[in-house]
């Protein structure tokens, strides 16, 4: 029985500032809006898959003020079960400023707030959420040891596990033997493998070094090249549709979302990743985190197009 995905992770309001450029050091430019979105990586990734009509259960902490409200609204817009996020009065909810260019690109800062205080007594509380569910889903905008105790506890209860190492960092093998999916984009694998460039012979290499790590399998995420698959027995590279960019905020979160939708529903990573692909091109051609997500109907009306 299909028993639905738990998102375990960050809750973030987004401050977006669009801007013709984005500015060098020191550089002072005007910007040309402002608006306020709901994000993090965690919450994003969770209404990636609601709006995609698969059972998903957010695991986080907000705060106590007006945007962890919104930020709860906003997922349950999404079709996302927010029964285990908590609330608490120690610190506000995380904010993320995002600046994007005419292009598209972006620079983002967190200030993690309540996320920073999700703990691992917090997992043992919500620990049926994650005994109820067949998919686990992390990233690291909450603390590193809140990620490690959850990847071995769902280990235990026989989970299917997905790490997204976003914000990037260097994991140790404590962490990664507990991961049956990795999923980095680019950057976030140049630093955990102290990679100096990206082409197919690197990702085949780091690909290995993961896996040896205990990594059932590797997915990175190559922007307008695609991405790259690897596990035990393949390893192939799925090149991407040409789209207009227009903001690529959440276009990872929007990937890693599709993808876990689709490999929930067929345990199958090729189909599973042709719906992440279509689902990250949509959200690229719109403005926001959350906002910019498809829905389930969206992407199938893509996917018919695109196999046409």
């Amino acid at each position: 029985m299909v028993q639905g995905i738990a998102v375990v992770g960050s809750l973030n309001m987004d401050i977006v500032v669009t801007v013709d450029k984005l500015p060098a050091e020191g550089e002072t430019l005007h910007g040309r809006g402002m608006s306020e979105v709901p994000g993090g990586k965690g919450a994003n990734q969770a209404a990636a898959i609601g709006k995609l009509q698969t059972p998903v259960r957010m695991i986080g902490k907000v705060g106590t003020e007006g945007n962890g409200t919104a930020l709860l609204r906003s997922l349950e817009d999404a079709g996302v079960d927010t029964s285990a996020v908590m609330k608490t009065p120690r610190a506000p909810t995380g904010i993320a400023v995002v600046t994007v260019d005419g292009d598209g690109h972006n620079h983002i800062i967190v200030v993690p707030g309540a996320n920073g205080e999700l703990s691992k007594e917090d997992i043992d509380f919500q620990r049926h959420v994650i005994e109820q569910c067949d998919i686990v889903i992390l990233q690291l905008e909450v603390p590193l040891e809140t990620v490690a105790y959850t990847l071995r506890l769902a280990k235990e209860l026989g989970k299917t596990t997905v790490l997204n190492p976003a914000p990037a960092r260097k994991l140790d093998e404590d962490i990664l033997r507990y991961v049956d999916i990795l999923i980095p984009n680019e950057h976030e694998l140049q630093v955990m493998a102290k990679l100096d460039r990206i082409d197919k012979q690197t990702l085949e290499q780091a690909a290995r070094q993961f896996m040896e790590h205990g990594v059932g399998a590797v997915i990175v995420t190559l922007g307008e090249e695609g991405c790259f698959y690897a596990d035990c027995d393949r390893m192939v590279l799925y090149p991407a549709r040409k789209v207009k960019a227009t903001d690529t905020t959440a276009a990872g979160d929007s990937f890693i979302g599709g993808f876990v939708a689709g490999y929930l529903a067929s345990r199958d990573a090729d189909a599973a990743i042709r719906q992440a692909q279509i689902a990250a091109a949509i959200t690229v051609t719109r403005h926001g985190a959350q906002s910019s997500l498809p829905t389930r109907q969206e992407v199938e009306a893509v996917q018919t197009e695109w196999n046409e």
